[in-house]
């Protein structure tokens, strides 16, 4: 059968002999409502047991109690959509995107065990109910009222959002994700067996399976078609990935069509990412391939594809008037394939029960919906910031110092790096790289659930050499290749933190990281704050980046885009300009990743890596010593230089805090200005307070800035001094220009230089 009837039969109308409503004016919702119940009322006494009399025989995976339960899943979900659409209007709902149609992903629950990480589509009703069957004591009425009315006692996201998401039901809480949960889906799913060759224990049975749901319209989208070839990636070299993709195709895109037949045509005939297709419309009908596809999955350890053919009902959410770009007779035609209608029809034709009873049962499950959202709706809401901004970037401070300072077993270090006089700290006086390499070393040493990885990790050691030898002696299982992108990179991060591990993904050019911002924005540093703190996916993202690379490489190269970052809620950015301080900051990441389960990057300017010199050719004091492994710095800790000095306060990181010193010894030599240099370190908060204190301990103050004039750190510096009452002394800055970096030469023009900073340096010691 070609894939275009394939999705017709798969939309069926169930009940083509019914009379359904054909109201233009109605309520979409209302239609759907009085259809079931007129068609129940309606059912002739004679159609009880001929229809479909085989549907749960003996032979059948699904039973006829399997059929009862999976009913009531389906019946939850509607009436929890219902309710949302009448209390919206009254403000105690604040969520109208539903489960309508798409009720027969009941069956992916039921076939799937509640160990089986989730990452849910949104219309994930039914789904979410019939997990909830999987422990006893629980109750997805309610518990989804208090999501659907903003409470501070929901259980999955504390009132933060209207989320799908259990701890206990192993349910990772989405938001409005479209697509991009499908890369951390595959990385989970991988995970689980790089965590047994790991050594390391799994949080869930060793044979679970990883289920990701989306959209037809959804699968369209760049970062599914990431996660998709990552999978097929990973299969063609036989890698455990058990990823179920279950497409739930209603074939729309909130206005837009989807071609007929498209899934079925781009999916059925992928070598490396087993096919299924089920209707989702028909319990009966669907079940036995839904349970053997997730039967597949869990079997054979790889990446399957099932097509789940479904409808939509009552628009796109409730503000969504889908008359005014549907034609009434296509809306007419997809009620008339509610799967609720065809589940009646089983349900009454096989004596499960009488309409009455089924009627009852129907307004039953109404009142408990709306009594359930009364509940909800009056019960405490969150009131302050405090209370809103709790889970997104926990800290403590003193617990994170304990572990940044806890070594490594002494005996393995010295075995690890040959000899005690070969130990990092031990050695001579070195550049960034050679710093970071070492202390590289020490995390993955300190850290066995650690991994390493990103594009030219492994035996090429990186583009800068910053991870050579990694490979060599933590093996492949810990520091490895990937492919050529960066959604999926960071992707794989997520997935492998989600089951315990402590990814180090690395980004090879800020630049880059341009391609895959919304794994970092959207996906990792929301989980914490959108699971109420019950999620945790804890990684350090080193990047290299920033400028000054003697003209190479154009702008992709040399990318000072640090807003990008700076933007997203609850990320640390720490970005050393020396190697000491690098493999102190290196370690307390580690530490927040693993006591507070932060996110972090880890901005390296690439231009510093291979500095030696400060002032001279050839006077080798930008290397230093490697520090203890007892030792670490605190989140926000800057760096001051000259702290006695009071004429001028430079303020700078990265590339700037070489300028600004050089600066700093040219206004000395010339005109016996004293100035203190200002190391912030920490891009990410900013700290404010001390910030404030240097400021006010002088008189003028320099901000070098080599982020753009719009784009940069500078305003968040010069807001931290007006907000801490230093506005009135003299304030100057060095910045970027508002260009991309050009080839050659002619980069030195858009950014700061040693001639800019001393200039502007000289300019503001001399004002009044």
């Amino acid at each position: 059968m070609r894939p275009g009837a394939i999705l017709r039969s798969l939309l069926r109308p169930p009940c083509p002999a019914m009379t359904l409503i054909q109201s233009k004016q109605l309520n979409r919702a209302e239609v759907v409502d009085q259809n079931f119940q007129a068609f129940v009322r309606g059912w002739p006494a004679s159609r009880t047991g001929g229809v479909d009399a085989g549907a749960f025989g003996a032979d059948r995976r699904l039973g006829r109690e399997d059929f009862r339960e999976l009913l009531i899943s389906q019946l939850i979900s509607r009436h929890l959509d219902l309710m949302a659409r009448v209390l919206r209007v009254q403000n105690k709902v604040y969520y109208t995107i539903g489960s309508s149609g798409h009720e027969g992903n009941a069956m992916v629950a039921r076939a799937a065990r509640h160990t089986d990480p989730a990452f849910l589509h949104y219309r994930s009703g039914a789904f979410m109910a019939e997990r909830f069957r999987k422990l006893p004591g629980m109750d997805p009425i309610m518990d989804s009222a208090l999501s659907f009315a903003a409470s501070k006692d929901d259980p999955a996201s504390g009132g933060r959002h209207k989320v799908w998401g259990s701890k206990p039901l192993w349910v990772l809480p989405q938001t409005s994700t479209i697509a991009s949960h499908l890369p951390k889906a595959y990385g989970t799913a991988l995970a689980i067996a790089q965590a047994r060759r790991l050594g390391q224990t799994l949080p869930i049975p060793a044979d679970s399976i990883v289920i990701c749901s989306f959209g037809d319209a959804s699968a369209n989208h760049a970062t599914a078609q990431v996660a998709f070839n990552t999978a097929e990636w990973a299969a063609y070299q036989q890698l455990d990935a058990p990823v179920l993709y279950v497409c739930e195709d209603n074939g729309i895109g909130i206005s837009v069509r989807s071609p007929a037949g498209w899934i079925g045509e781009s999916f059925s005939q992928r070598r490396h990412l087993k096919y299924f297709r089920a209707d989702g419309l028909d319990l009966a009908a669907g079940y036995e391939v839904v349970a053997e596809a997730v039967e597949w999955c869990r079997r054979e350890r790889l990446p399957t594809f099932l097509h789940l053919g479904t409808t939509r009902l009552m628009g796109h959410a409730g503000t969504d008037f889908e008359i005014e770009y549907r034609a009434i007779e296509d809306v007419w035609a997809s009620e008339a394939r509610d799967p609720l209608l065809r589940s009646a029809e089983l349900a009454l034709a096989h004596d499960l029960y009488t309409p009455d009873e089924l009627l009852a049962l129907y307004e039953d499950i109404r009142k408990r919906c709306f009594a359930a959202a009364e509940v909800a709706a009056a019960g405490p809401k969150l009131t302050t910031l405090a209370e809103v901004i709790a889970p997104l970037a926990p800290s403590t401070p003193p617990a994170v110092m304990a572990e940044a300072t806890r070594t490594p077993e002494p005996a393995a270090r010295v075995a690890h790096f040959g000899s005690e006089a070969q130990l990092p700290e031990n050695q001579p006086a070195r550049h960034l790289a050679i710093l970071i390499n070492q202390a590289l070393n020490d995390v993955l040493l300190k850290y066995p659930e650690s991994l390493l990885f990103g594009e030219d990790v492994a035996q090429k050691g990186g583009v800068y050499t910053i991870t050579k030898g990694l490979w060599q002696k933590f093996k492949g299982a810990r520091v490895f290749n990937t492919l050529l992108d960066e959604t999926s990179i960071l992707g794989l991060a997520q997935g492998f933190a989600n089951l315990g591990l402590l990814p180090l993904p690395e980004i090879q050019y800020l630049a880059y990281y341009h391609n895959a911002c919304d794994q970092i924005r959207g996906e990792a540093c929301s989980l914490q704050f959108f699971s109420n703190d019950q999620y945790r996916n804890p990684m350090v993202v080193r990047i290299a980046g920033l400028g000054y690379q003697k003209g190479f490489g154009g702008h992709f190269h040399n990318d000072n885009s640090i807003a990008a970052l700076r933007d997203i809620p609850g990320l640390t950015i720490a970005c050393p300009s020396r190697g000491d301080d690098a493999a102190m900051m290196l370690r307390t990441l580690m530490a927040m990743a693993k006591v507070d389960g932060r996110v972090s990057v880890f901005l390296e300017p690439i231009a510093l890596y291979m500095t030696k010199d400060l002032y001279a050719t050839g006077d080798g004091l930008w290397q230093f010593a490697y520090p203890a492994p007892d030792q670490a710095i605190a989140p926000g800790e800057p760096r001051i230089y000259e702290p006695a000095a009071t004429d001028l306060l430079i303020i700078s990181y990265g590339n700037g805090i070489p300028m600004s010193l050089r600066a700093a010894k040219a206004l000395a030599d010339e005109q016996g200005v004293h100035t203190r240099v200002m190391d912030l370190r920490w891009l990410q908060p900013l700290n404010a307070e001390a910030i404030c204190a240097h400021a006010n301990a002088c008189e003028r103050i320099l901000i070098v800035d080599e982020g753009r004039k719009s784009a940069g750190i500078a305003e968040g510096v010069a807001m931290a001094l007006v907000e801490g009452g230093h506005g009135g002394k003299p304030i100057a800055r060095v910045c970027g220009s508002d260009t991309y970096t050009p080839l050659a030469a002619a980069a030195n023009l858009v950014l700061p230089s040693d001639e800019s900073v001393l200039a502007a340096a000289r300019d503001l010691v001399q004002r009044a």
